[in-house]
Order: C-alpha cells, then structure tokens, then sequence
C-alpha cells in the first residue's frame, strides 16, 4: 500500500531588530562559526584546503597568487567575519548586512570592484523538512565568495567537477563558478518538485481509497511547498536575466550562454510549480467532494431510517394516549374512544400493520433506487 513520506517545511524565525541604523549586522538565533575552504585552480592546478581563520586565507592567496579561487564559507555567525570582508576587500556594509539577513530574495547588486548575488538553496533534509537556507555570493576578478548558512552539502557535484576538471570550470574563470553554483540551486528545484509530485500521486492513489482529512492537510502542505519555491524561482529568473543583460566585466561573455540555460530552468521550475499548485487544488477540491458524497450517503441512509420509522412512531403515538374504552367509575361506554384498547390479539395486529408498512415503504425505495450505492 502506498504511503505518503510526509515531506514538509522546516520552521524558522527570524526577527530583526526594528529601528537600527542601516549596514547593521544582526546575526539570527542559531547562526553557526564559519567554517572556510578554499579551492584554488588552473587549467591544470587544483589545490583544497581547509582554513582555521581569516588570517590563514591571505596565506592562502600569497601561496597562489596566479590561481583562481573559490572560497566556500559554511557558517555566517561570526562578526569578525563581516568587519574581514568590510575592511579587506571594501565591501559595502549594506552587502554585509544583506549576508547577515537570511530572508533575503534572489538578486544581483552591481558594484565597482565586485557583484554581489543571493540564492535560495531548497533541498529535503534527513528528516523529510524543506530546508530554504539562503547562499550569498561575491565575485572579484580572480575571487569568488559563497556563503551559506549551514554545513549542508548541497553543491557537492559542482566539487567533483572542480577536482576532475571537467567541462570549462577549471578555465572560464569566477563568472562560470558562480553559474555552476547557481545552476545547482536550480537543479534542486527540480529535485524538491519532483518529490513532492511523487507525494501528490502518492496522496491521489490514497484518496481513490479512502479520503481522510489528514490527507487534505498534507495536499495543503504541499501547495504552501510549491508556494515558497515559485518564492525562489521568480526572482531567481529575474536575476539571470539581470546577469544577462549586465555590462560588468566580471560576467565573462563566455558566460552569458550558459546563464541563459539557467534561465530557461528557471522558467521550467515556473511552469512545473503552477502546474503542481493546479494539482493541489484540484486534489483539495477531489478530497472536500468525497467527504461529501460520503456525508451524502450518511444523510440518505439516515433520512430513510426516519421515513420508515414517521408513520410507526404515528401508530404508537396515537395508541399511546390510552383514551379509556368505558368510564371505570360509571361503567358507561365511550363510543368515540379506543376499543382497540381491548381487543383480543390488539398488540400483534398493530405490530403486523407496522411491519407491513415498514416493507412497503422499503419496497418503495428499492424501486425508487435509494438503497443503492450508486
């Protein structure tokens, strides 16, 4: 029997602190220490390591000076962190403050010296929750940032790549990392929807069966799930086409083909998320009709219990006044009342009246259809 996997959205809060001068950084409950790799590469050069602090990082860019590299950055929970970047690489602190607040919405800031860029990584963790973590970007010339809130390994394909050197990640420089990047962001959008169509046969296949409320609840839970992802994928969109469209040196040209590809995924995961959401709907509405039909079937079987049982409960009524046949005190008659009362085998005639009215009535909706479940 098919089960539901119950996949839905993870709970999170974050409140900022209203009224604070803006380039604020306000890190969120919960927010982990950074831990920094570094993967520098050539055409033929690949270097990975694991950085314990900042300061080992300019180490790192001296060790390499002609290499490209991209420094991942798990964990944004360090103020050290923000004054880094602030006082190093000019970083704006309105940049800084976006980095910091995870609710941010896909988008492409341009700047002198670097862009800056935001995602939604949305992925199924281990516990069947939707995870939408938020992943900043910043690109320079031969450097490029990605922060992430979590240790998730949510690019892992776009390493393997990196290590094998396949395909142009290795000499296309910054601007193509930061697709790669993206472009497995997006392929996660295919990977959560697909689930959670999975789930909607799963909970279609168990409606023809037995509709229940809980699944209504669950069909709901998807729909705010493919709420959430149109949420991403809409500016996510918007954004490729702004890096299509930009000027900046820091996009390669060599890029901008490989950027539209994205962008034709983003319209896809567009179209698949109303696609589905029509689906949730309709599967609602599927589930709200069969709870009433089936309290149809309730009313209708009920409402002939009672037809059956108006004109017995007449009889018995009207036999139940008891009207005395003659006056026990004068012995005089009362011809208008009940001599029924008295009547030899009185009480098995009125049961067989009953009886009889009883199997005609049923009769009566046999012909009429109404005992049946169709």
């Amino acid at each position: 029997m098919a089960k539901i996997r119950r996949i839905h959205l993870k709970s999170k809060k974050y409140i900022p602190v209203p009224g604070v001068s803006p380039g604020s950084i306000q890190l969120y409950e919960g927010s982990l220490q950074p831990k920094i790799t570094a993967y520098s590469y050539g055409v033929s050069a690949y270097h990975c390591e694991n950085l314990e602090s900042l300061d080992e990082l300019d180490q790192h860019f001296k060790k390499h000076p002609t290499l490209t590299h991209w420094i991942d950055i798990r964990g944004i929970g360090d103020l050290g962190l923000y004054d880094y970047f602030e006082k190093k690489f000019k970083v704006h602190k309105l940049v800084l403050e976006d980095i910091a607040n995870i609710q941010q919405r896909p988008k492409i800031d341009e700047y002198d010296d670097y862009l800056f860029a935001v995602s939604r990584m949305l992925y199924v963790d281990a516990e069947l929750e939707i995870e939408n973590e938020q992943m900043s970007f910043l690109l320079f010339p031969k450097v490029l940032f990605s922060f992430q809130e979590n240790y998730t390994d949510t690019v892992e394909p776009v390493i393997h790549r990196l290590e094998q050197g396949k395909g142009n990640i290795r000499i296309s420089g910054t601007s193509y990392m930061l697709y790669s990047l993206m472009d497995i962001i997006v392929d996660n959008y295919f990977t959560l929807i697909y689930k959670l169509g999975d789930e909607l046969e799963t909970i279609e296949e168990l409606l023809y069966r037995k509709p229940d409320k809980t699944l209504m609840y669950q069909t709901q839970s998807i729909k705010r799930a493919m709420i959430m992802i149109r949420r991403a994928a809409w500016p996510e969109r918007d954004k490729m086409n702004d890096m299509i469209r930009s000027e900046s040196k820091l996009i390669h040209k060599q890029t901008k083909p490989f950027l539209k590809d994205t962008y034709d995924h983003c319209m896809q995961v567009i179209d698949l998320v109303e696609s589905y959401k029509d689906v949730t709907t309709s599967l609602i509405d599927m589930n709200l009709s069969f709870i009433s039909n089936r309290m149809n079937e309730i009313m209708k079987v009920l409402t002939i219990i009672s037809s059956i049982f108006i004109p017995l409960t007449f009889i018995a009524g009207v036999y139940g006044m008891n009207f005395a046949y003659q006056d026990p005190e004068t012995g005089k008659i009362l011809k208008h009342n009940m001599p029924e009362l008295y009547s030899e085998n009185g009480y098995l005639y009125t049961m067989g009246v009953m009886l009889v009215i009883a199997i005609m009535q049923m009769i009566y909706f046999w012909r009429k259809g109404w005992l049946s479940n169709k």
